[in-house]
């Protein structure tokens, strides 16, 4: 980006900063308007290292889904999401086993916490719970505002971890079609988005592993903004998806580099680069669409790292000719260094690969059963 460019973008940040802290104080000084509360969302990690992102905002009342809301309901719960109120710099306390630790969250309201465990994690379990007390600021008024978080610890009987996108690639999103995209994102709920047939049933017994024990880390990742992360995570219970860390964007809105934070690509490497640097032991099965850029960044990754990816599966959904002949480049791109692309249309294709690979279950391979219906 050109350097005036920048600078402008530079500019306009700290002017949306202060204009948001200002608005912020103003809500304060006449005694806030709603509850404060805590957003944890799931977090992973080792054995010697937690790692845990969430905000601090006032709660606007978002409701769950239900089967009578309208959409107007959903377009109410839609501008909540997207109009929310952080709440800048709270000061909160994390606390695992004997370790206590105070983090600040930044202009947004969005924290980050790394726990060093100080004795061995438990073996029956691999989700652990962070307490996560909110000491700055109090609302006169209110009970004390505190939660629990969870992290992700892959069990040593993990055979591998699967990094998974999620537009069009669990769920249809459209996003090659901005105005039915806007549709599914605004206008619809957990209840009313629709996941791919046999999805479910899929990335079950990817967790399950070739033995259905393994109880192998899923992640996903995604360029969607954190605003969605409760719709998502209802989505993903109603639809019986294996729980896993989604690893979002930032919030959609201005930052140094750009009018909305939408570089996908450089969003998708960081995050799985991360990953495989912190889960050093395990190789992965990436998955992702067609429709944007994960045959190329996963091709990358394949490149990068070698030996570390086992497959790579791409749902067909651009129906274009062009791009499958460079999809089907890109395939022959990684089986020169011995990995697997598979273009596939349906669910139960990639679920036959992954059984020829010895990666789940035999049964696997036959017909998987349609998911439920919203």
């Amino acid at each position: 980006m050109e350097r005036w460019k920048k600078e402008i973008f530079r500019i306009l940040v700290k002017v949306e900063e202060r204009v948001d802290l200002f608005k912020y104080r103003l809500r304060e000084r006449v005694g806030g308007r709603d509850a404060i509360m805590i957003l944890p969302y799931l977090g992973y990690g080792t054995a010697d290292n937690l790692y845990l992102k969430g905000r601090v905002l006032e709660d606007r009342g978002i409701t769950s889904a239900e089967a009578h809301h309208s959409i107007w309901d959903n377009l109410i719960n839609t501008y909540k999401r997207f109009g929310s109120n952080e709440i800048p710099y709270a000061k909160l306390a994390a606390r695992f086993q004997n370790v206590d630790q105070q983090v600040i969250a930044d202009e947004e309201g969005f924290f980050e916490v790394w726990i060093h465990p100080t004795k061995p994690l438990p073996e029956d379990r691999i989700w652990h719970q962070i307490e996560l007390d909110l000491l700055e600021p109090q609302r006169v008024g209110y009970p004390p505002v505190r939660t629990q978080g969870k992290v992700l610890v892959p069990p040593p009987s993990a055979q591998f971890g699967v990094i998974s996108d999620i537009d069009d690639t669990v769920l249809y999103t459209e996003t090659a079609n901005w105005l039915r995209m806007a549709g599914n994102i605004f206008l619809s709920n957990a209840r009313t988005r629709l996941p791919f047939r046999g999805v479910s049933e899929f990335y079950q017994r990817l967790r399950r592993g070739s033995h259905g024990n393994q109880n192998n880390p899923i992640f996903y990742v995604s360029s969607s903004p954190w605003n969605i992360y409760d719709l998502l995570s209802d989505f993903f219970q109603l639809q019986e998806i294996p729980y896993g860390p989604m690893l979002f964007l930032r919030d959609w809105g201005l930052n140094e580099d750009e009018l909305l934070p939408t570089n996908h690509r450089l969003h998708k490497l960081r995050t799985i680069r991360n990953l495989l640097d912190v889960f050093k032991e395990l190789s992965f099965i990436l998955i992702g669409d067609s429709g944007q850029e994960d045959p190329e960044i996963y091709v990358e990754v394949v490149k990068e790292y070698p030996g570390r990816i086992l497959g790579v599966y791409i749902r067909d959904v651009s129906k274009d000719v062009e791009r499958v002949q460079a999809i089907e480049q890109m395939a022959r791109e990684v089986a020169a260094v011995g990995c697997s692309l598979i273009l596939a249309e349906e669910t139960s294709q990639m679920a036959q690969h992954a059984v020829s690979q010895q990666w789940i279950s035999p049964e696997a391979s036959l017909e998987i059963p349609a998911d439920k219906v919203a």
